[in-house]
């Protein structure tokens, strides 16, 4: 991918192109996001897997379970919550809505120009 001057972009330009930011270093801040996130997430499952009594002798299938009912979705909330502190709430609020649409199966209609006319009185 090459940027406006014809030079190769570096890895930090596809992402802000690709994120539609609007600098460098707002991409790093939300890198930032995503490792403190990550860092509480794994920080954060071995409480709460001592609390429901979840060790290495249980099965990896109930591992599995309670990871996805537990940590999965208290990963998406402090996603949020550090996309708050970090001033980046808008990004990571819409980076949730497009990733529970895509797993969901939800996707979005294409306008067709029928609808983009406005309705003849």
């Amino acid at each position: 991918m090459k940027d406006n001057n014809g030079r190769q972009a570096s890895w930090l330009q596809r992402l802000q192109r690709r994120w539609g930011l609007q600098s460098s270093a707002q991409v790093w801040v939300i890198l930032l996001v995503f490792a403190c996130t990550g860092t509480t997430a794994v920080y954060i499952k071995k409480p709460l897997f001592s609390l429901l009594g979840i060790d290495a002798d249980t099965p990896w299938y109930w591992r599995t379970f309670w990871w996805l009912l537990i940590v999965l979705p208290a990963y998406q909330v402090l996603l949020l919550f550090y996309g708050f502190l970090f001033g980046q709430f808008h990004f990571f609020y819409n980076f949730e809505k497009r990733l529970f649409a895509r797993l969901l199966g939800c996707k979005k209609k294409p306008s067709t120009k029928s609808e983009e006319k406005e309705p003849s009185t």
